[in-house]
């Protein structure tokens, strides 16, 4: 198999996973503030949590390109510095720094151990640490353990042992934790199964009688080895270890969680144990056990707490009670352990615990929550059960603890941040018919399920909106002095006079300012110390602090077409198309220029740069006309208005800007001339401070209205606010320095100005027709904008309706009692006292019931409405797979909605009693579904598809086609395609591409003559497909269940072959292959990208942008493949992949190529997220690489960040 591709692929992340996998806590800056580190995928991310606002915002995220398999934080003894020790894939322990002067990971160690890849005997699976800092084991799933001891140096640099090793073979480890044992020996526990018995007895006795074993080893510091110290027989149930406080705060131990038990274990103490309180009400069932699947240990002064997360959310606080002495101190020996019930809260993956009094919970699903304690619930009426009431032992019987679920009242929701895992499916469409789509998904679980709208944009907190008399052209504000803080007047320009509003409390017309009121406006400074200056059509007004006005009337038949100003220059242009420059006296009057320049054309507009400190004046003004050029003129005392350089542009310019900002190249700041043209283009160039030279041009469509620009400040930078048909704004990307240029979600202004007072420091003020608005921009890390409609349960698929801008979505949930049982449970009860409470689902969940499932197809509105406007339930424990909008012929091509269920299903092993087919007919404009009849089939079928007027169905192995009869659907033809089970289908003209779930796809024809559906291609690597989609006629783009994407043709031969006229007897006796079809697919493009690709689709994100495929993540992914165009690009990116894999490798030592091929080797594929790493690294290191590469480091910025621009955001 060839690995080199006629065909290559850019593979790029638009938004990186959202599922947290882990997070820990620490103080990895050096500082007293706490800071989280979260592993989602293969990133690693630091945030800040802001006590004062109740917010967790990121500071820095890396992509390590590896698996991240545990995270944990550790200190040496007497240092004030975390360190993140990473468990990986790549069989090396990492240990980095995080370093927040330069806002960057740094990797201090990296140790191999074993060979990569995630496998049973390597560690890195299980991570502990010991309290104290001076040792962490590095454990796999079965077998070998590895302890390193940590120390440091004279230069009290960190450093590391080599490993030593407490192997045992034939044994699987559950869990693992260290003890806190003050400084004595490091002490690790670990739950433990031998299995060398019970995998030589075939008869399975030795299964039965297998034991769980609590195993302590121990670190013998002074000897430098490891010993197995303590093995105890525990419950078989358990699953979880957490680590007990020891020392002098507590007694040291382990509470080993198992089903429906918590037990305090420890080598010198007795075991003492709690059940799980278990949930009472009329839905729950009472026999239902319940596991612990997180929990985080807490110490305050004198004392802590557990708080510990069952699978329904609730969470438990276990404290620990000790024999007291004689003086009431605490001796260290247990003398009971206690539990009550707490709250709830999401299913978490981890929990963790500020010392600021917050909890950060990441959700197993769903967004993650970060919540305040508002108490810690020692005072309330919580019933509490304690071990003195319970058996050790939890072999014998008991009576369970019961609790009635309530609304939480320890902790409260601050902050809930937007994750879309797990996300099921997706649709890229343009409903809103603006100038670039919107994504529309379908995620979580349960009663948190949700149907989102992604768009492109910033969000906008709009402060004001008033309507004025007419209609402005323009608006202005300004200070009154230099020192001023606030902005003393809003200016408004009409077409026939000026208006000046000053800002206080109220903000209120005002007339007395000197300023010209009869005439419109070009230009408003604040000038010098404390004169401000107005530029209107007829001339220049200098109004001075004691409100002196000095006029400058422009020439006789001429008038001011054009002006710009800074504190100390004024430059304007005349209709006989002459440039006029001021400067500021040292007297603080404005003196002409003798001369004046004449330009060729009609000038359309002007700029002055701002004045850089420490200068008296700007060195240069550009000047735009109407025969499609920019110039730069010099304004050095020496060579006033003579021409530096000049740039011919695509159309006539209609705003310039002359300004610098963050440059990533230099790493300190740049000189941009930004340039908005006629024709809604907008130019970004980099102007060289000394020559006057333009070089490096960016260029960017913004919409169809000339592009006006605005020098705006926004989070403490300079940034540009671009006016077309929709606002932008141009800023510096906060890790990478780059220039980003995004949408702001808001309406469309023709005129944009700063705007800063007391109550909004960092604002805009706008103009939109008629309206005066002011607003602020909230964050500038995220340009996805999430809008979110709840659903009811689990989303499965959805689809659009082919006409109106509606989703249809079916949803089930497996385990759930349907809606008509829990009605039938709550009328024929008896309960008491608060057992029928019905708590709401999207805090508590659903009822359990085994083998039950809740499933309806829910109609969504996401444009007008933005809510669900109607549902249909499924009855007799039926669940909704599949979901097609089929138009039949024989129905006048009216279009139907066929729903595929499965009755009484049993999802592994794979189980049903029946398979359906439903038809409903649209009315209200698709509002409203009426039910026409079902049809029974063998299994439940698990793609549906319109097809030439009929349905194409896959049921089972078996390919068919049903057209619409009065009482049932009628089967016109039937094949088995595929040797498992058919999961996907797509088709263009009378070719059908088939997906099973685990032996790839195969092409199908349809030969209408002769009613038949013959195979004639297939694929000859066994892909678990999950998604496909059509790139054009040969060509199939997919995804499997191992995190693959790739791309497959069907050789021209073949294709041609199976399009010829006539019966298709020619496919039909054409020799098959290995019991297959008789021609194979090629492959173009394979590429890993560790998430379930869940949807895959080919679609435009930008407007004008080209034809790519885009796929969504399991994990809440969005990624995209952009094809080359040239084999230049790829010599290109080929050779800055292979620079950067030598010069940054990745940061957990995974070796980046065997990575992106970890099933089948990369192939036809770049990835352009290591191409994108160029960006975050130091200059010098840009330097070499560019070096290597003989380009300059501008080029190879410019290229990866058009390739992302030109495509998408």
């Amino acid at each position: 198999m060839a690995t080199t591709s006629s065909m290559f692929m850019y593979a790029l992340t638009i938004q990186p996973p959202t599922a947290i996998t882990q997070a820990i806590l620490g103080q990895f800056a050096g500082t007293k503030e706490q800071q989280i580190v979260t592993a989602s995928g293969s990133r690693l991310t630091i945030h800040r949590p802001d006590p004062s606002q109740g917010k967790i915002n990121p500071l820095f995220s890396q992509d390590v390109f590896g698996v991240i398999r545990t995270i944990a934080a550790f200190r040496l003894a007497g240092s004030n510095k975390d360190y993140i020790v990473v468990g990986s894939d790549s069989g090396r322990i990492t240990i980095i720094e995080y370093l927040p002067s330069q806002n960057r990971f740094n990797r201090v160690h990296l140790e191999t151990f074993g060979r990569s890849g995630i496998r049973r005997v390597i560690p890195g699976q299980y991570l502990a640490i010991d309290p104290k800092g001076r040792a962490c084991l590095l454990a796999s799933l079965e077998k070998n353990k590895l302890v390193y001891v940590l120390n440091r140096n004279a230069q009290a640099e960190l450093t590391i042992s080599s490993p030593l090793e407490a192997h045992k073979p034939q044994t699987l480890v559950f869990a693992l934790v260290a003890l806190d044992v003050g400084y004595e020996n490091p002490i690790f526990a670990a739950l433990e199964v031998d299995f060398a018995d019970s995998d030589q007895d075939a008869t399975g006795q030795a299964y039965d009688e297998l034991e769980k074993l609590l195993v302590y080893y121990e670190l013998d510091l002074g000897l430098n080895h490891v010993v197995r110290k303590w093995a105890e027989p525990i419950d078989r149930t358990a699953t979880a270890l957490f680590q007990v406080p020891g020392g002098a705060d507590g007694p040291s131990g382990v509470l080993v969680c198992g089903e429906d038990s918590i037990t305090y274990r420890h080598s010198n103490q007795e075991a003492f144990r709690v059940p799980v309180p278990r949930r009472r009400g009329v839905l729950e069932n009472p026999e239902r056990k319940r596991h612990i699947i997180a929990g985080v240990m807490h110490k305050m002064r004198g004392a802590f707490f557990f708080l510990l997360q069952t699978e329904d959310g609730d969470l438990f606080k276990v404290t620990i009670d000790m024999v007291e002495d004689d003086n009431g101190q605490p001796t260290g020996e247990v003398r009971k352990l206690k539990i009550k019930y707490f709250d709830t809260a999401p299913a978490a993956t981890s929990l963790s615990i500020l010392k600021s009094g917050f909890l950060f919970i990441t959700s197993e699903t769903g967004n993650h929550h970060f919540y305040q304690f508002e108490k810690l619930g020692d005072d309330d009426d919580e019933t509490e059960f304690d071990s003195d009431a319970y058996s050790a032992d939890a072999t014998e019987p008991y009576t369970p603890a019961y609790f009635h679920p309530r609304p939480a009242e320890n902790i409260n929701l601050v902050e809930s941040i937007d994750s879309m895992n797990p996300l099921m499916d997706c649709k890229i469409t343009n409903l809103s018919d603006e100038d670039a789509p919107q994504i529309y998904s379908i995620c979580g679980t349960g009663a948190r399920s949700t149907f989102r709208t992604l768009k492109h944009g910033l969000s906008i907190s709009e402060i004001v909106e008033s309507e004025l008399p007419s209609v402005p052209s323009a608006v202005w504000t300004t200070k009154l002095t230099r020192e001023d803080e606030y902005d003393a007047y809003i200016v408004l320009s009409f077409l026939n006079g000026t208006l000046v509003l000053s800002i206080g409390e109220t903000v209120e017309e005002v007339t007395d300012t000197g300023f010209l009121s009869s005439a419109p406006t070009l230009a408003v400074q604040q000038l010098g110390e404390d004169s401000l200056i107005q530029v209107h059509p007829k001339g220049i007004r200098h109004i001075r602090a004691d409100r002196r006005v000095n006029e400058w009337p422009a020439p006789q038949h001429r008038s001011i077409v054009a002006a710009t100003t800074n504190e100390r220059q004024v430059a304007v242009a005349l209709s006989s198309g002459e440039i006029v420059y001021f400067e500021m006296d040292t007297d603080g009057s404005l003196a002409e220029y003798d001369e004046k320049r004449e330009m060729t054309g009609t000038v359309t507009c002007l700029s002055l740069g701002e004045i850089p400190s420490g200068r008296v004046r700007s060195s240069f003004l550009a000047v735009g006309c109407d025969d499609s050029t920019v110039r730069i003129l010099s304004l050095d005392p020496d060579s006033t208005l003579e021409n530096k350089s000049v740039q011919a542009l695509t159309s006539a310019p209609s705003a310039l800007s002359i300004m610098s900002m963050a440059d990533s190249t230099s790493g300190g700041s740049t000189l941009y001339l930004h340039i908005g043209l006629y024709s809604g283009v907008y130019l970004r160039t980099v102007l060289d401070e000394v020559t006057g030279e333009l070089s490096d041009t960016r260029t960017r469509f913004l919409g169809l209205k000339p592009a006006k620009l605005f020098k705006v400040s926004v989070k403490g930078q300079t940034a540009v606010l671009a006016l077309s048909s929709r606002p932008w704004l141009g800023y510096t990307d906060i890790q990478t320095n780059g220039f980003m240029l995004t949408p702001l979600d808001y309406v469309g202004l023709e005129w944009g100005w700063n705007f800063s007072s007391e109550q909004c420091l960092e604002g805009m003020v706008g103009i939109q027709g008629q309206n005066l608005r002011i607003f602020t921009i909230e964050d500038l890390s995220k340009n996805l904008l999430q809008q979110t409609i709840p659903l009811e349960h689990t989303p499965r698929k959805f689809i659009k309706h082919p006409e109106q801008s509606l989703f249809y979505v079916i949803e089930s949930d497996n385990n759930v009692l349907a809606s008509s049982t829990k009605a039938s449970l709550l009328q024929n009860t008896n309960a008491v006292n608060g057992d029928a409470t019905v708590l709401p689902p999207e805090d508590f969940g659903y009822p359990h019931g085994t083998g039950h499932w809740a499933s309806c197809v829910q109609i969504i509105d996401p444009l007008e409405t933005k809510s669900v406007v109607g549902k249909i339930e499924m009855e007799d424990n039926e669940a909704a797979v599949s979901i097609a909008a089929v138009s039949f012929a024989g129905q006048d091509d009216e279009t139907f909605l066929v729903v595929g269920t499965g009755k009484d299903m049993v999802v592994s092993p794979r189980s049903y009693s029946a398979g359906f087919i439903h038809v409903y007919r649209f009315h209200e404009d698709g509002k409203e579904l009426e039910f026409i009849h079902k049809t029974k089939i063998e299994h439940p079928p698990q793609a549906l598809l319109s097809f030439q007027g009929r349905l194409l169905a896959g049921v089972g192995s078996d390919l068919r086609i049903y057209d619409l009869g009065m009482k049932q659907m009628l089967r016109k033809c039937q094949t088995t395609v595929t040797p498992n089970l058919i999961v996907g289908l797509q088709t263009q003209g009378n070719r059908i591409i088939v997906s099973d779930v685990q032996e790839s796809i195969t092409y199908v024809v349809y030969k209408f003559q002769e009613n038949r559906l013959i195979p004639f291609a297939d694929d000859m690597v066994a892909r678990w497909t999950t998604c496909t989609a059509m790139a054009d006629y040969e060509t199939v783009t997919g995804g499997d269940k191992f995190g693959n994407l790739w791309l497959l043709r069907c050789p021209a031969k073949a294709s041609d072959e199976a399009d010829e006229d006539g019966s298709g007897a020619h496919l039909i006796h054409e020799r098959q292959y290995l019991a297959g079809a008789p021609n194979r697919l090629n492959l173009m493009s394979h590429f890993f990208v560790q998430d379930i690709p869940t949807s895959i689709q080919k679609t435009q994100l930008v407007a004008g942008g080209r034809d790519i495929v885009v796929w969504t993540g399991l994990q809440g992914t969005l990624g995209m493949m952009i094809p080359f165009l040239g084999r230049e690009d790829v010599d290109f990116f080929q050779s800055l992949e292979m620079q950067l894999r030598e010069q940054n490798p990745p940061l957990a030592g995974r070796d980046h190529l065997s990575y992106r091929g970890y099933y089948v080797p990369v192939k036809g594929a770049i990835d352009g997220d290591l191409c994108e790493t160029f960006l975050l690294l130091p200059s010098d290191k840009k330097q070499l690489v560019a070096g290597e590469m003989d380009r300059e480091v501008r080029e190879i910025e410019r290229k990866i960040q058009d390739m992302r621009s030109r495509v998408a955001y």
